[in-house]
């Protein structure tokens, strides 16, 4: 019996924490609805006048270090007032491949300078502020490897800065290859829901909003003035946003313009991916909050930045329900605690939420949006499944343990031809070990669809496949694409 209370109370206090969390959505769903046309207003014309640097922060970007630097070089502005940093940490062939496309730019009359630094030292933010140091434009655009930028963004962006409060314009991320496979739809499902929602949301009701790394123009002054870029946080980006805001700075986010992107075509490269946002968002949190809590600012910006910086802590409470939900179907088969678990059916609503939320997410921007929100399940199910690795980001956050900035390798997968197999990347990645313990976990999982059937739970059993099938697919594709790799090289 105390076993049985120990987890049942443990059980309904992660459900709690999810609970609060998911139904956060309900309250950007509120929001959305009420400042829906509160849009940012530029000015009706713009005449480019003012120097731009734009930096392109690479290292090992073999593949896609071309496309970027063609595509910054068809940016429609003036070549006098354009100014390209190419921040290449490489260490391998991409070397002599920006080389070759720099020196090729030069040639054509482009302001363009490769730019090499002795070491990595503080990784992206490093090579950021390095570059930053020498920049000559007023305003520093700044596109990551798999970016393809639209000839227009300068004019798109450049419009709002206007207004002299205004630090950094960010254009919503498009998706190159979101038809390339089920794992990218899912991304994209899942992406749509931060830069439709959230950062529309946050930035029309007068929220804080972040910069997302790339995509986006700061002013110079801003970065500055905000104390310029800085390594002990692996988000860098998020970081540098809440200072900046903080000194008072003001931002736009564009939702309706777009600069396309490359998704991870493949799992351990998305793992990689999530590790390190997750890991980055809590170490800002750990800084950034304190700060937010002791300025003058509305109780209502202070709530919607802890809920902001701290939402990744809900995975280690994900993973503790998916591990407790087995051994609760026994309990509630064999034990006086009808009541509790009918209590327990509130916390649907959560589900709900953040089912609304991404069904918004999709209807407001995708003529084709029924056929993305029905993968909604299988967004779900992803989520439970990356529980495991996002929980170990989530304690390194939270114990301020230091490990490198893992950059997201770029395959340059675009449509269904590509095959990243072939990518001396993905050749090198290494055995996830966490896959094993995965495995582990759907096989364990298994046990609850099998308890959920045989009790007839049909209420419990959708969840339970859901953890199954997500721990699962995460654990199977982590590990095929590894040894598929390992033989194919043997």
């Amino acid at each position: 019996m105390i076993f049985d209370e120990i987890v049942l109370i443990t059980y309904i206090v992660s459900l709690t924490v999810l609970f609060v969390f998911g139904s956060h959505g309900f309250i950007m769903i509120y929001y959305h609805r009420k400042y829906l046309k509160n849009e940012p207003k530029p000015l009706e014309s713009f005449v480019p006048e003012k120097k731009v640097t734009i930096q392109l922060p690479l290292f090992n970007e073999l593949y896609v270090s071309d496309r970027l630097i063609d595509a910054v070089c068809e940016i429609d502005y003036p070549k006098e007032l354009l100014e390209i940093q190419v921040l290449d940490d490489s260490t391998d062939e991409t070397v002599q491949v920006v080389a070759k496309k720099v020196k090729e730019k030069q040639d054509l009359g482009f302001d363009i300078v490769h730019f090499r630094r002795e070491n990595r030292q503080g990784y992206k933010a490093g090579a950021l502020k390095e570059g930053l140091k020498t920049a000559k434009g007023e305003y520093i655009a700044i596109f990551d490897a798999d970016f393809v930028p639209k000839a227009d963004f300068l004019k798109n962006t450049l419009r709002y800065f206007n207004d002299p409060s205004i630090g950094m314009v960010q254009s919503r991320w498009e998706h190159l290859n979101e038809e390339y496979s089920i794992l990218t739809k899912i991304q994209a499902l899942a992406l749509n829901g931060h830069f439709v929602i959230e950062q529309t949301v946050r930035n029309r009701a007068g929220f804080f909003i972040n910069f997302n790394g790339t995509g986006g123009v700061w002013r110079k002054e801003c970065i500055e003035d905000a104390g310029n870029w800085q390594d002990d946080t692996i988000t860098e980006d998020l970081d540098l946003s809440y200072r900046a805001q903080l000194k008072g700075w003001r931002f736009v986010y564009l939702r309706d313009f777009t600069t396309p992107a490359e998704l991870p075509a493949e799992m351990n490269a998305l793992k990689a991916q999530q590790f390190r946002w997750t890991k980055g968002a809590i170490e800002t949190a750990k800084k950034i909050l304190p700060l937010v809590w002791k300025t003058k600012l509305p109780l209502r910006i202070k709530l919607q930045s802890t809920f902001h910086l701290t939402n990744n802590i809900v995975f280690p409470f994900i993973l503790l329900a998916g591990i407790l939900n087995v051994p609760l179907i026994f309990i509630k088969n064999a034990g006086p605690y009808d009541g509790f678990f009918n209590y327990m059916s509130v916390f649907v609503m959560a589900f709900i939420s953040s089912f609304l939320f991404y069904l918004y997410a999709q209807r407001d921007v995708y003529s084709d949006w029924r056929k993305k929100i029905v993968l909604f399940p299988l967004f779900m199910a992803g989520s439970m499944g990356f529980a495991l690795n996002n929980s170990r980001a989530v304690i390194e956050g939270l114990m301020s343990r230091k490990s490198e900035f893992v950059r997201t390798p770029k395959y340059k997968i675009v449509d269904k031809t590509d095959d990243f197999k072939k990518n001396k990347y993905h050749k090198t990645t290494k055995i996830d070990k966490s896959a094993f313990v995965e495995l582990l976990l759907a096989s364990y999982c298994a046990i609850g669809v099998a308890g959920s059937l045989y009790f007839l739970e049909i209420a419990s059993l959708p969840f339970q496949m859901m953890f199954f099938l997500g721990f699962l697919s995460v654990s199977i594709l982590s590990l095929k694409n590894t040894f598929s790799t390992k033989h194919k090289t043997a």
